[in-house]
């Protein structure tokens, strides 16, 4: 077995803006533990993975997920020894969770957290918000990524015939998280994000417009697949939408 995605995070200058945006867009319950310029998100999706949104460490923040791990340190050396770089060191969060951050060898970054995330923050509870179903890792080289992750966390992956770009479907084999994907950029993209998966995706498109968004990809039905779409929200990060056809 794997280890699972079990959590998703959303950084930035303005956290609250970051807030009230996805808040509002997707209909999440927002909990904010104000001394950690943070908030906790139960997406009440009923399935997925629920995160968090909180200030960035300078710079624009990012969207990223995070892969529960027995041992955090072990984790780190063994992404070191594969081509990646330790970006946050194991750090304790006392009587909540204990976290890691590490950038692939292309520069993704990635968090690690301990096992007492899933009781800490538990499932997505049942409710009408749209769940955080997917995880994905975009650059240069695809394969090179399947192999680092699939060494890194016992990952399997099965590559899909996409018309334009290769895309391998990552299966952490486990009960708990999301399954998710990695794809060599067509057109040279590198970034790590998530995917939410609205009831209507178009409406949750113009609506996220409407809150400050910019569409960077329609909507657009990938074969034998979802019909996806994606946008950067007020702050710039991107984030993306999908559905079964």
């Amino acid at each position: 077995m794997g280890n699972p995605v079990v959590h998703f995070d959303i950084s930035g200058p303005d956290p609250e803006e970051l807030q009230n945006f996805y808040g509002e867009l997707f209909g999440w319950k927002i909990t904010p533990v104000p001394e950690m310029n943070y908030a906790l998100v139960d997406t009440q999706g009923g399935s997925g993975i629920n995160g968090g949104i909180g200030g960035s460490q300078g710079g624009p923040g990012l969207v990223a997920f995070y892969v529960m791990v027995d041992d955090l340190q072990a984790t780190l050396d063994k992404a070191e020894s594969l081509g990646g770089k330790t970006t946050q060191p194991v750090m304790t969060i006392p009587d909540t969770v204990t976290l890691a951050m590490f950038a692939d060898p292309e520069g993704h970054e990635v968090g690690l957290v301990g096992t007492s995330m899933d009781t800490q923050q538990g499932a997505p509870s049942q409710g009408s918000g749209a769940p955080v179903s997917w995880f994905e890792v975009m650059g240069g080289d695809g394969a090179a990524l399947v192999s680092f992750y699939e060494e890194l966390f016992g990952w399997t992956s099965k590559k899909y015939e996409v018309p334009g770009f290769d895309y391998w479907e990552l299966d952490p084999g486990s009960e708990y998280g999301i399954k998710g994907g990695i794809g060599t950029g067509p057109e040279g993209q590198s970034y790590t994000t998530v995917y939410a998966s609205p009831a209507d995706l178009e409406a949750t498109l113009a609506k996220a417009e409407a809150l400050g968004a910019t569409t960077v990809m329609p909507p657009t039905a990938m074969p034998g697949g979802p019909k996806v779409a994606m946008f950067t929200d007020p702050q710039g990060h991107l984030f993306g939408l999908a559905v079964p056809q």
